[in-house]
């Protein structure tokens, strides 16, 4: 593979900036002078609109800024390019992270994309949803799958620990998920469409989301894009920063609390209603049981040139390994309730008017919608994951 040392960035068609390695492997950015006079830092805390060359501040994202980060498939998706790069005698040890965002190069999520992009040679193939399935899981099992190739074009720039793939519903874009036999139950899919529709229900705003068939369980959960949308025939595509990436912080380990959550959307946003927005998701991960609600698992929006809280997702049944949120209530991880939820509340003046009643429908909906799924006796039987 080719030696990268550097890499421009775009938004779009507009160039936004440059990366490149320096000796001790980290990735230093500079914006355009076009993009310092039109444009708009894509990172504000980390990466203002300054024309200076930036250096990362910590290691967490192996050299990179966050924002760059997102860009990088993590999980199910790290693990097909890492499979495809050895089967094509490839070391992925060996390759830098200038060289995983030429392989996203336009992929990736949000806007941002990598030029000039590494395209690694795949057939195309015809399989239906169940064979996808069935091939996931012997990847998982680490086993081979005559269909490698097939699987990284259709899912290897997604993140999240479990098998995805993108997929072109009516000129739009969907990611459907498949479940792990290690965590998931065979309807895995079936009961995070129902979290989403119970979601929906609390007033969350969450994107379409969809129960794919399946000859084998009773369906694969998909959800439309929400940083992709089509204008007069043709697709555009949205800033995203999530608040990892924001924060420059792991999402590998607890390193949120809703106030500091609360706090970032109020300072990028300057609008109560996306903390209303974000309130009704903390209530419903903590009374759904969601503990998989770390910092990759919230994301800000660049829309007409302001900052706003992105639609909901990765909302399903979760215990994490160390049984706590990995995002905390007023630094409760263990067993957030309605006292803490208040205190959250209350430290950012929502009303009273609003945030009770809000935080007991969703608690009762949630009660009424999702209790089989939640139930005490199947919580020791199976994780979910994003």
């Amino acid at each position: 593979m080719q030696i990268i040392k550097s890499l421009e960035v775009k938004l779009e068609d507009k160039k936004v900036g440059t990366l490149a390695l320096t000796s001790n492997r980290q990735a230093v950015f500079q914006y355009t002078k076009e993009w310092l006079t039109s444009g708009f830092p894509i990172s504000p805390l980390s990466l203002p609109l300054k024309n200076e060359v930036f250096y990362p501040k910590n290691d967490n994202f192996d050299g990179l800024f966050g924002v760059f980060d997102d860009s990088l498939p993590d999980g199910w998706g790290r693990l097909l390019t890492d499979r495809l790069l050895i089967k094509k005698g490839i070391d992925p040890g060996a390759i830098n992270v200038l060289h995983r965002l030429a392989l996203i190069g336009e992929n990736g999520k949000g806007a941002l994309s990598y030029h000039p992009a590494i395209e690694m040679e795949n057939k195309a193939a015809s399989m239906s949803f169940d064979e996808i399935a069935r091939e996931c899981q012997q990847l998982l099992d680490s086993q081979p799958s005559e269909h490698l190739d097939e699987l990284y074009r259709r899912g290897g720039s997604s993140g999240g620990a479990r098998p995805k793939i993108i997929i072109n519903e009516n000129g739009e874009e969907w990611i459907l998920k498949f479940p792990s036999k290690q965590y998931d139950p065979e309807n895995a899919g079936e009961y995070e469409y129902r979290y989403n529709l119970c979601a929906k229900r609390c007033g969350i705003d969450v994107p379409e989301v969809k129960l794919f068939p399946s000859k084998v369980c009773s369906g694969y959960f998909g959800s439309k894009r929400f940083d992709r949308y089509i204008q007069e025939g043709k697709p555009v595509r949205i800033h995203m920063i999530s608040a990892a990436g924001l924060l420059e912080v792991s999402h590998r380990m607890p390193s949120l609390d809703y106030i500091s959550l609360m706090q970032l959307t109020l300072y990028l946003t300057n609008g109560y209603k996306e903390l209303e927005k974000l309130y009704r998701i903390m209530c419903f991960n903590v009374f759904a049981q969601n503990q998989d609600d770390h910092a990759k698992n919230f994301s800000f929006l660049y829309i007409d040139g302001k900052w706003q809280l992105s639609p909901a997702y990765d909302l399903t049944f979760s215990h994490s390994y160390y049984g706590e949120h990995s995002t905390s209530v007023n630094g409760n991880g263990k067993n957030p309730g309605l006292e803490d939820i208040y205190i959250v509340a209350e430290k950012f003046k929502l009303s009273p008017d609003f945030y009770k009643p809000t935080a007991e429908m969703i608690r009762d909906y949630i009660n009424d919608d999702l209790n089989y799924i939640i139930h005490p006796r199947l919580q020791d039987c199976f994780f979910l994951r994003d």
